[in-house]
């Protein structure tokens, strides 16, 4: 490139910038980034999820199109946030990393694009720990076709071994290969979903959806405790509570997590799935016991334990089936009495006998 040329070319950057770092609105400017729809998000694994939801928090900040994907990621759509902020969609991308570094000492790796897929495999792309990288219109089929097939967004490891197997090693191939062929070594739909995806088509919406809502209790001992009656009579306390909370909001959890923590700052946590979603005591306790369980606990000293109902969607959306189990019925029935006890009285009130202390 002549030195004209190129002092040309570092003319018009510097002139777009200029124009967006004043909010312009210039349609020539539009055109240019129109193309910038997507960005996707990946946090570091295990992130809290308190810390997990600030960084949705952040992301909110710089868009109102924030689609939370549990357990740490996200997507964005920047379509109308460009123009209001008056930037590019790479200098957002870096706005949100230095964001969450300074504030929750968090870094991303973050993923820009035309759609899903490329903004998703993008941000797989970024190295670790954190980075931006952006990928235009113009650059989506050759970027894409230089990758590995199993790094494109959607496929799977069983997908990508079938592709491997017939000599179909990258995404470029992929994207080579007639869409009638790879249906038949995939299947009808799965086929046809990634023979558009390895050329960068994507048609799917970023759907707002913030992260399912969760309800914790908690117990702290007075002094370190072994596993045994005081440990179990706590967990039963914490189903107890947390069964009241649930059915007080009218929700049920379709997960519950338990989380124990040892002297010495020790920490095990594990989730466990219910059959069906429920807020009801009896099957919060019988999948609180197999968490406790599981721990596998032998001298370990416990100084508190939290129980977190999780995935939480409205009482009215779990469906009742009927049941010829008489017993579990008639523990129904009592738990609304109960409940009706509480409401009037207090909630410490009446409960399971092994949660009470004695009296003398």
């Amino acid at each position: 490139m002549s030195g004209d040329l190129a002092g040309g070319v570092r003319w018009v950057d510097e002139f777009v910038l200029a124009l967006a770092a004043r909010g312009a609105t210039d349609r020539w400017v539009g055109q240019q980034q129109a193309w910038v729809r997507e960005l996707h998000v990946r946090c570091p694994d295990r992130l809290p999820e308190e810390t997990y939801r600030q960084v949705l928090e952040l992301l909110a900040e710089l868009s109102p199109v924030v689609q939370a994907l549990p357990p740490t990621a996200a997507l964005v759509e920047l379509k109308g946030a460009l123009r209001y902020h008056g930037t590019d969609s790479r200098r957002l991308g870096e706005v949100l990393r230095v964001r969450t570094l300074s504030r929750l000492g968090v870094d991303v790796r973050v993923g820009i694009g035309p759609s899903i897929t490329v903004a998703a495999t993008a941000s797989a792309q970024v190295p670790q720990p954190g980075g931006v990288l952006a990928i235009g219109p113009g650059e989506v089929s050759a970027w894409l076709g230089a990758l590995p097939v199993d790094a494109l967004h959607g496929i799977g490891p069983r997908q990508a071994e079938t592709l491997i197997d017939y000599g179909i090693h990258s995404v470029g191939l992929l994207a080579a290969v007639p869409p009638a062929t790879v249906q038949r070594l995939l299947g009808g739909r799965a086929g046809r979903t990634a023979a558009d995806r390895a050329r960068g088509i994507d048609p799917r919406p970023v759907v707002p959806h913030d992260l399912p809502p969760a309800a914790t209790v908690r117990w702290r001992f007075d002094r370190h405790t072994l596993d045994g009656a005081d440990a179990r009579a706590a967990l039963l306390d914490l189903v107890v509570r947390l069964g009241q909370l649930l059915r007080g909001r009218g929700q049920a959890a379709r997960a519950l997590t338990l989380t124990l923590t040892f002297a010495g700052g020790g920490r095990w946590e594990k989730t466990r799935r219910l059959a069906e979603p429920s807020g009801h005591d009896d099957d919060l306790r019988l999948i609180a016991y197999q968490l406790m369980d599981a721990a596998g606990l032998q001298r370990g000293r416990l100084t508190a334990l939290a129980l977190k109902g999780e995935d939480l969607i409205a009482a009215d959306q779990v469906a009742t089936q009927i049941t010829f189990d008489d017993a579990r019925e008639s523990r129904l029935i009592a738990e609304a009495a109960i409940d009706r006890v509480r409401d009037k009285f207090g909630p410490r009130i009446i409960g399971p006998a092994t949660v009470f202390r004695r009296a003398s």
